[in-house]
C-alpha cells in the first residue's frame, strides 16, 4: 500500500486532510524463538509489508478509528480508556494509547484512518505494526519526537493488558528500530541491539501456510507458565537467576533431571536457542552460510520436538524448502501452531524455490501455500507532518 491510498482513505473517512502520516513494518523473526520473554537474544528483521496510519488531532478527547482493510468504525475516550480488551482490533490502540498515557504523555483525541499489506494470521506481527504506526501518530499529533524504545514498551504492554498476549518486546522493538538490508541483534534484558548485514545476493521468502489455530493464544502462554516454573526450579540450586537466559546449556544438563520432564523440553529449547542465535550472528558475519542453515535446522527441530510449536503443515513447508534450489536455511518462524516459516533463498532461485515449494506443498497438504518475497526493511517513520 502506498502513502497516497492512506491520504486518500483519510479524507473520505473524515473530510479533511491529515496532519500526520506514519507507518511500520511487520517483522520476521530469522532465529531465536520464544527467547524474547525470556530476557533472551534474537535476530529478527522488518520486512516490506507494512501498516500506514493517517491521523489528524482533534479538540477533544475522543478518538476516532477508520479500519481500512476492514471497512469498519470504532471509538473510545482517552479519559475512559483503561477497560479489559474486548478482543476487538480496536484494542491494539486503545492499549498503546493508554500506555503511552501511563508513560507520561499527555494525548489529543484523535481521528485515525490505517491499513496496511502484513498478512494477517501469519506470524507477521501485524498487531505490532498498528501499535507502533498510530503510537507514533500519536506521539507527533501530542508535539513528541518519538523515543523508540519507550514506544516498544508501551505496544508490547498493551498486547499484556489489552490483547492479553503475554509477549515479548522483540515484535514492537523491530518494527520500531529496523534497518533497511539488516537483521538486528537485541538482548531483550537490556535492550542492547546492533544492526547484521544481511548478504546482498539473498532475499527472505515467507511460506505462509495459511493454518491458524485457536489454541495458539493460550498455548503461547502456557509456553511462558512452563518457562517461568523452570527458573523457579532451578533457582534452589542456581539463586542468582532471573530468567532462563542465565542458565547454560552445561548448567541445564547438570540439572535438568530435577525439573519436571515436560518443564525441562522447555528449558532445553530456550537455552540452546540463545546460543544459537549468537552463533548465527557470528556466522553471518563470517559469511558462513552452510552455518546459517545448519543453525535454522537446528531450530526447526527444536521448536518441533522440545517446545512443541511446530505443525504438520510448518513441518512440510520446511521439508520442501531445505530440497529446494537456492535454499540456504528453513525455518518456522512466530509463535507457532500454524503461520509461516522464514526461508532464506539466493536471489537468481527465488522464483524456482517458489515453484518447488508451492508443488510439493500442494501435493502433500493439498491447499497452496501464500508465499512472500521481501528484502530487509526500514523500521517505523513518520512520512508527513502538517500544522494541524
Amino acid at each position: 500500500m502506498k502513502q497516497e491510498r492512506a491520504s486518500q482513505g483519510f479524507f473520505e473517512a473524515f473530510h479533511r486532510h491529515h496532519t500526520v502520516l506514519t507507518r511500520a513494518p511487520g517483522r520476521v523473526n530469522l532465529i531465536g524463538e520464544h527467547t524474547d520473554y525470556n530476557d533472551g537474544f534474537v535476530l529478527p528483521a522488518a520486512i516490506e509489508f507494512e501498516t500506514w496510519a493517517a491521523a489528524a488531532p482533534r479538540t477533544d478527547r475522543q478518538v476516532r478509528l477508520v479500519a481500512g482493510n476492514r471497512g469498519e468504525h470504532a471509538e473510545f475516550d482517552l479519559d475512559h480508556a483503561t477497560h479489559p480488551g474486548t478482543r476487538h482490533w480496536s484494542d491494539y490502540i486503545r492499549g498503546i494509547a493508554v500506555e503511552l498515557e501511563r508513560d507520561g504523555y499527555r494525548l489529543p483525541g484523535a481521528e485515525i484512518w490505517f491499513a496496511g499489506s502484513i498478512p494477517e494470521g501469519a506470524g507477521l506481527s501485524s498487531s505490532a505494526a498498528l501499535e507502533m504506526s498510530v503510537g507514533m501518530a500519536f506521539l507527533h499529533l501530542a508535539g513528541v519526537t518519538p523515543d523508540r524504545a519507550r514506544l516498544a514498551r508501551a505496544g508490547q504492554l498493551a498486547e499484556h493488558h489489552f490483547a492479553g498476549t503475554r509477549c515479548g518486546i522483540m515484535d514492537q522493538f523491530v518494527s520500531a528500530h529496523a534497518q533497511s538490508d539488516h537483521a538486528i541483534l537485541l538482548d531483550c534484558r537490556s535492550l542492547a541491539y546492533r544492526h547484521i548485514p544481511l548478504p546482498e545476493s539473498l532475499r527472505l521468502v515467507i511460506c505462509n501456510s495459511g493454518v491458524t489455530h485457536e489454541l495458539a493464544s493460550s498455548e503461547y502462554n502456557k509456553r511462558r507458565e512452563q518457562c517461568e516454573a523452570g527458573v523457579t526450579q532451578l533457582r534452589t540450586t542456581l539463586p542468582g537467576i532471573r530468567a532462563l537466559r542465565d542458565v547454560t546449556p552445561e548448567q541445564l544438563q547438570h540439572l535438568g533431571a530435577r525439573l519436571d520432564p515436560v518443564v525441562l523440553q522447555r528449558c532445553r529449547h530456550v537455552i540452546t536457542e540463545n546460543a544459537r542465535v549468537e552463533s548465527f550472528a557470528q556466522a553471518l558475519a563470517q559469511h558462513d552460510l552452510a552455518a546459517v542453515g545448519r543453525l535454522m535446522e537446528e531450530s526447526h527441530h527444536s521448536l518441533r520436538n522440545d517446545y512443541e510449536v511446530s505443525c504438520n503443515e510448518l513441518d512440510a513447508l520446511v521439508q520442501f524448502a531445505q530440497a529446494a534450489p537456492g535454499c540456504v536455511g528453513a525455518r518456522m518462524t512466530g509463535g507457532g501452531f500454524g503461520g509461516s516459516t522464514i526461508n532464506l533463498v539466493q536471489e537468481q532461485h527465488v522464483e524456482a524455490f517458489k515453484e518447488f515449494v508451492e508443488g510439493g506443498f500442494e501435493r502433500a497438504v493439498g491447499t497452496t501455500p501464500r508465499i512472500h518475497i521481501t528484502r530487509a526493511a526500514a523500521g517505523a517513520s513518520c512520512v508527513t507532518t502538517l500544522p494541524a
